[in-house]
This record gives C-alpha cells, sequence and structure tokens, in this order.
C-alpha cells in the first residue's frame, strides 16, 4: 500500500505534540504567577476608604492599642469594626468641625453605619478565628503587618491557602509570648526556633493541617 503522508508529517506530528504540552505548562505558570501577583492578592495596595483613617496617626502617633477599636478580637472569631460611637468619643472634642470627618459626623447623627471597604475578607469556605491565634501566641503584625506604618491599610500579606499553611507547618517560627501578641514593634530573638519550640509545648499547640481545619 503507498505511503498516504509523507516522512516530515512524522516530525511535524512530534512537534505538535511537544509544542502543545508546553504552551500547557506556559499557561499553568502564567496563571500561578498572576494568581500569586499583587494584582490578584492586591498586597500592598492601599484600598480607599469613607474615611482616610490612619493606623500610623492613631497606633504609632497616639499610641490606641488594636484593642481600643477591635474590642471583641480576643474573645470572638472576628476583630470587630468600631461603632461610629467609638469614633466620636474623641472626634466630639477633637478635629470636630475638620471636612474629612463629616462622614463621621453624619454616621453618628442619623445613627447609620460607615460603609468602610474591607482590606481583609476571606471567601466564605474559609474558617478563620482571631481569639485562637491570638490566645496561642501569634501576634497582630505576623498577618497584618506593620499597621502602626500604614498612613492607609493595606494587605501586607496574601492570605492564600499555601500562606496560611506554612505558619500551620512551622508555627515555631512565628509564635511569640501571649503578652507580646498586640506589640507592633515586636523583633523575634535570635533563638526564635528554640522560643518556638518552647511555647509551642507550653501554649499546647498543634500544628493542624487537615482541610477541615479551615474548611469547614
Amino acid at each position: 500500500m503507498a505511503q498516504i503522508f509523507h516522512r516530515s508529517t512524522n516530525i511535524l506530528s512530534r512537534l505538535t505534540i511537544y509544542g502543545a504540552l508546553f504552551i500547557l505548562a506556559g499557561l499553568v505558570w502564567a496563571a500561578y504567577i498572576i494568581y500569586s501577583s499583587p494584582y490578584f492578592t492586591e498586597v500592598n495596595v492601599a484600598r480607599q476608604q469613607p474615611v482616610p483613617f490612619s493606623h500610623k496617626h492613631h497606633v504609632s502617633g497616639l499610641g490606641l492599642d488594636c484593642r481600643f477599636c477591635h474590642t471583641s478580637v480576643e474573645e470572638s472569631s472576628f476583630a470587630g469594626i468600631p461603632p461610629t460611637e467609638t469614633c466620636m468619643t474623641c472626634h466630639s472634642q477633637i478635629w470636630s468641625d475638620s471636612p474629612m470627618l463629616e462622614p463621621v459626623r453624619a454616621s453618628y447623627r442619623n445613627n447609620t453605619s460607615l460603609e468602610w471597604t474591607r482590606v481583609y475578607q476571606l471567601p466564605g469556605y474559609a474558617y478563620f478565628n482571631h481569639s485562637i491565634h491570638l490566645n496561642k501566641g501569634i501576634g497582630c503584625s505576623t498577618c497584618h503587618g506593620r499597621v502602626d506604618r500604614m498612613p492607609l491599610t493595606y494587605r501586607e500579606n496574601p492570605m492564600q491557602m499555601q500562606w496560611c499553611l506554612d505558619c500551620h507547618r512551622n508555627v515555631e517560627r512565628y509564635v511569640r509570648p501571649r503578652e507580646d501578641v498586640f506589640k507592633m514593634d515586636y523583633v523575634p530573638p535570635g533563638d526564635q526556633l528554640a522560643l518556638g519550640e518552647k511555647l509551642v509545648k507550653e501554649y499546647k499547640i498543634q500544628k493542624l493541617t487537615d482541610c477541615t481545619t479551615c474548611h469547614r
């Protein structure tokens, strides 16, 4: 029987198959790069708010503790957003006529909530509990970064699953004494691993990496 296809067709078919594999691998790689990029994670992207609240001014400048505004963070899964009354505790006396703070005053007058833009928002299928992490010695700045240096708040970390798992698998690298969890300027000691291993035992920390830990 006569040969239907020319011999060069064999080379062309091999090139097509290998080329398709390389293209597929390239697409997967590109998707991973985009998924990990600030374009997708919004890391280091300052969020616009109805009022340009500055953590740098309030925390670093005035010395406010995280718990002054985030009152439920030690007892609840949510850190909590402060009600307008908390803002007006000071701003009924300080900068009481500032045009920049008119949305705060309007919220207080009308008994309506300010519509803050969330900086961190986990998907509904991921469970996270602030109180558990704080009581196990994980500091605010470990996840949120140095908010005391942020004029406008932005994401310091991507909050993606591989980022969370790195801490869960190597918690001794990140745990700190409970009395230091709210210290923004906390610096890990040179013997962090030794301290971490000690605290892991003392605080009875389990390296939970099972899917059902977060996906409930």
